[in-house]
């Protein structure tokens, strides 16, 4: 057994959130703006679960707390908890050498909303520095490699609230 078997998984929320047309909110990891190329540097809205809190208000303040505004409303969750493990050169590194990966609750939300209501700046520490609406289509080929599977599955799942592309 390796060391990091040892440890265990964060528990965390992501939001895969609708705008009117179907499109997904995408955004770039600040500190991480060019990792893998294309790839990588690109993800959904998600963190951590607090201790005792619901993974549905978990999204909501997550929202909040990375995108500025939490002006959604949930239209479905994925069935079942979806994790993966960090690469070998992160552990130890990533989640200050606490986790393995995480275990995810994913949401699908219809932003409610106005552009103008996200903020990236809303956080004296913002997660992310640039933001735009993608295909749901485009999620897997965003996503640096450890997390790609979580993407595909979330495309497959929440498809019948995207854009037809």
């Amino acid at each position: 057994m390796s060391d990091s078997e040892n440890l265990p998984y964060r528990l965390n929320v992501g939001a895969v959130l609708f705008n009117h047309a179907g499109m997904v909110l995408v955004a770039r990891r600040a500190h991480f703006p060019n990792a893998e190329g294309p790839a990588g540097g690109w993800q959904l809205p998600q963190g951590g679960i607090d201790k005792d809190e619901d993974p549905a208000a978990a999204v909501f303040r997550e929202l909040g707390e990375e995108i500025g505004t939490a002006n959604a409303a949930i239209i479905s969750e994925y069935p079942d908890w979806l994790q993966y493990d960090l690469p070998p050169e992160l552990i130890g590194v990533a989640f200050k050498g606490r986790y393995r990966g995480q275990r995810q609750k994913w949401f699908a939300l219809r932003f409610l909303g106005e552009d103008s209501d996200i903020r990236l700046d809303a956080d004296p520490h913002p997660e992310f520095d640039a933001w735009r609406w993608a295909s749901l289509s485009e999620l897997p080929g965003l996503a640096v490699a450890f997390k790609r599977p979580i993407y595909e599955a979330l495309a497959i799942e929440f498809a019948k609230f995207a854009a037809v592309s």
